[in-house]
């Protein structure tokens, strides 16, 4: 029987990771938003099914306003959320969010008891943690994609910098999904060779501060929105490793319990991500800068876990 995937929320982010999933013919996908919207993920779902035909892979592809709709997914996409705007503060997101993910939460633990999910909402690592502990599901089910966009982007931006193709730059950055994220020159290699060995120090800083902002960049490029093709396809990638059991060894938020000196919150640490979800964490060596980075990123994370408890 093929997999069924549960995308909640129907905006570009949404939209496009159900594309990529009906494009890949990974599984049988439901589009769904709010019953307000109703006729809008029906609509975008439709267009997606009239195009079917030209991927050559089957497949169903339908819009809902219930989320009743998750019912029978063996994985939920969680993209429904407000973007962050101008004059609204941190906390007016955060609790704006929160009204939204619990809910959906709620549904998913109802209808949808064994799946597992990917979190894409912001604050990205403070609404895994939230969406973790509305539902009461194990913690290998619940995951944050944040680490997978983020290090893309730094591929993306050495690629740039060196002219070579981005599939052969692995890098890895932890830390909370925002301004506090680490990446790790150590960790960062083209074609194996050390990027240190490649990227003078001053243009390497300059391009992870630039990873660092680099929702923010296109967010101020756009004008009226935010990053979507890369974060839908960040996503993707998990869903496509849980379905198929592909053992991905990549950053990805998750409930840490003393792993890296941290506990007790949600942040991007390397994982292995398989058909069981989060199969282990993985144990980096982090040098002293990198931990206190780390360990500043989970600060701020852990702060507004807080504000959210209160």
């Amino acid at each position: 029987m093929k997999s069924k995937v549960a995308v909640i929320g129907a905006g570009n982010v949404g939209a496009s990771a159900a594309l990529y999933i009906a494009e890949r013919g990974l599984a049988d996908v439901v589009l769904i938003d709010r019953p307000e919207m109703d006729g809008m993920p029906q609509g975008k779902a439709l267009d997606m099914a009239q195009s079917a035909p030209l991927w050559h892979k089957g497949g169903k592809i339908e819009g809902a306003t219930d989320l009743s709709a998750v019912k029978g997914a063996d994985v939920v996409v969680m993209t429904a959320g407000f973007p962050r705007k101008p004059g609204m503060s941190r906390s007016d997101l955060l609790k704006a969010n929160a009204d939204i993910i619990r809910p959906a939460a709620e549904a998913v633990k109802q209808h949808a008891p064994d799946a597992y999910v990917v979190v894409v909402t912001n604050p990205l690592d403070v609404m895994a943690w939230l969406f973790w502990h509305t539902t009461g599901f194990p913690k290998h089910r619940v995951i944050g994609m944040a680490g997978i966009l983020d290090s893309a982007r730094f591929r993306a931006f050495l690629a740039m910098e060196l002219g070579v193709s981005g599939a052969d730059i692995q890098a890895m950055v932890l830390g909370g999904h925002g301004d506090s994220m680490v990446p790790l020159k150590k960790y960062t290699t083209v074609g194996g060779i050390s990027v240190a060995d490649l990227v003078p120090a001053d243009r390497l800083d300059a391009i992870i501060e630039r990873t660092r902002n680099g929702g923010a960049e296109i967010v101020k490029l756009l004008k009226t929105g935010s990053a979507y093709y890369a974060p839908a396809m960040s996503a993707v990638e998990m869903v496509e490793a849980i379905l198929t059991d592909q053992k991905r060894l990549v950053p990805c938020s998750v409930l840490l319990e003393g792993e890296y000196g941290l506990k007790d919150l949600f942040i991007g640490v390397p994982v292995m991500l398989g058909g069981k979800g989060v199969e282990r964490i993985v144990p980096l060596k982090l040098d002293a800068a990198d931990q206190a980075a780390l360990e500043k990123s989970a600060k701020d994370v852990a702060e507004m876990i807080a504000e959210l408890k209160s």
